[in-house]
């Protein structure tokens, strides 16, 4: 399996990723104290009962994670040289234990490198719902992409 190459990107493009996650408690308490995080928005139960959410809120930092995550099998794996940046990340809905995430990826644009003509950049646009179809999180993503080698 491998991802996409610059010249397989076309600007106005989706993909539906078939892959999707159901996200466990487990996943956000070791994600938020394997990143120091003590948030109890994330951790404590007790806490979170006092909140207008009623329950603990996944780490948005692993949401992010996993919506590039679940991407990258059908866009960039073995084919990117390195992410430049990430911008207008959003969460507009909370996500919680038990949610099942599936990702939309829209490429918004692509160029060759200015300076290295075996490579270019690709912005994507990655967008995560939940399984009842609520926007969970948004970002546009900056990569190097390869080009397909010459033969």
């Amino acid at each position: 399996m491998r991802g996409m190459y610059l010249e397989e990107f076309e600007p106005g493009a989706v993909i539906s990723h078939s892959l999707r996650r159901t996200v466990t408690e487990m996943d956000n308490m070791l994600f938020s104290n394997m990143t120091l995080n003590p948030q109890p928005l994330h951790i404590d139960y007790e806490f979170c009962k006092t909140t207008e959410f009623g329950q603990p809120l996944v780490n948005s930092l692993f949401t992010l994670g996993l919506m590039i995550g679940i991407s990258v099998n059908d866009t960039t794996v073995g084919t990117t040289i390195a992410n430049l940046g990430m911008t207008d990340v959003t969460f507009p809905h909370p996500l919680f234990h038990g949610d099942t995430v599936r990702v939309e990826t829209r490429v918004l644009s692509v160029r060759e490198s200015k300076s290295k003509p075996d490579r270019g950049i690709v912005e994507m646009e990655h967008q995560a719902f939940n399984q009842h179809d609520k926007l969970v999180a948004r970002c546009v993503r900056q990569a190097m992409m390869r080009k397909r080698p010459e033969q």
